[in-house]
């Protein structure tokens, strides 16, 4: 199965950040770093940033779709968005799907996007008419590859069995959450079956919302963070994690979240991690973790210091 939404991506850059807390000239800045550094695709939703009040979804897809026009680069880059954010029964409906998909585009100042997502599941919608809708965007040119986020294993195996029943373009890629400290959303069968079946991992929190970066290390270091909520469910867990990570650091000469995401990208399944960057430094970091190669050793302790 070919993935062309994804062939020689290393990195996705998230988009969750632009239109919340980068945006104008930082979003601008912040996205021609990316560029500048060989980053070709950007992961963002038609529902971000919808839980800023005042906002009401969009802001980031109008952000990048300003840098697109801009700076000329549409053809270069791989774009992927999604539908469904709030997980609303009747969302995936081929009619809603399609109407979103064209405010998408709208916003991103483009004719199509590389890679769609059904954000959340609709169990509300029968699998066949969901099948059906999106496949209908990929016969249209509107996408080039189908994705599903947050599917267990269970709905992922029927939505692509309804649209291999029906002759369509089905689900290629996942984005469920898997990083160091969160691996249950995807290792074990779900990894397996994406493995068997050429199903690419693009996995979201990709850093732990910014826990493995280590700049949270004690309860102190969440206070007026705009992600402590976020971040604090990884605490205790992610200690041993973190020393772990320390101690390859020292050996690598790394920054953790390099190694975090190097992590990522020799796992089986992942075809690219997600990681979003409030800065230019932050972009030309995580660019950096392509770079890195970590040993057979090293990712083993890595893999084994989650208590």
């Amino acid at each position: 199965m070919s993935h062309p939404s994804i062939a020689g991506i290393p990195l996705v850059l998230g988009g969750n950040v632009f239109g919340w807390n980068v945006k104008d000239d930082l979003a601008l800045a912040v996205l021609d770093a990316f560029y500048e550094a060989g980053g070709r695709m950007i992961d963002t939703a038609q529902g971000y940033s919808a839980w800023i009040p005042g906002h009401v979804g969009g802001e980031s897809e109008r952000e990048l779709g300003k840098w697109l026009e801009s700076r000329g680069v549409r053809s270069e880059m791989r774009i992927a968005t999604k539908v469904n954010i709030w997980a609303k029964p009747g969302m995936l409906a081929p009619a809603h799907v399609t109407a979103e998909l064209e405010l998408s585009l709208e916003r991103l100042r483009s004719d199509y996007v590389d890679l769609y997502y059904a954000h959340n599941d609709d169990p509300e919608t029968p699998q066949d008419e969901v099948a059906q809708g999106f496949a209908a965007l990929v016969t249209a040119g509107k996408t080039r590859e189908l994705g599903a986020s947050n599917y267990t294993l269970e709905r992922l195996v029927s939505a692509r069995d309804a649209a291999a029943r029906l002759g369509v373009a089905g689900y290629t890629v996942l984005q469920n959450e898997y990083n160091l400290v969160e691996r249950s959303k995807f290792e074990g069968a779900m990894q397996d079956y994406c493995v068997a079946n050429d199903v690419a991992l693009l996995p979201y929190y990709g850093l732990a919302a910014g826990f493995l970066t280590g700049k949270y290390r004690t309860a102190a270091d969440l206070e007026g963070r705009v992600r402590g909520t976020s971040v604090a469910r990884y605490m205790e867990p992610g200690k041993p994690v973190l020393a772990a990570m320390d101690a390859v650091a020292a050996e690598t000469g790394a920054t953790l979240a390099q190694i975090a995401l190097a992590w990522l990208m020799a796992q089986p399944g992942v075809a690219a991690p997600i990681a979003s960057a409030t800065s230019v430094a932050q972009v030309r970091e995580l660019c950096g973790a392509a770079k890195l190669e970590l040993s057979a050793e090293q990712l083993a302790r890595l893999t084994s210091a989650l208590s």
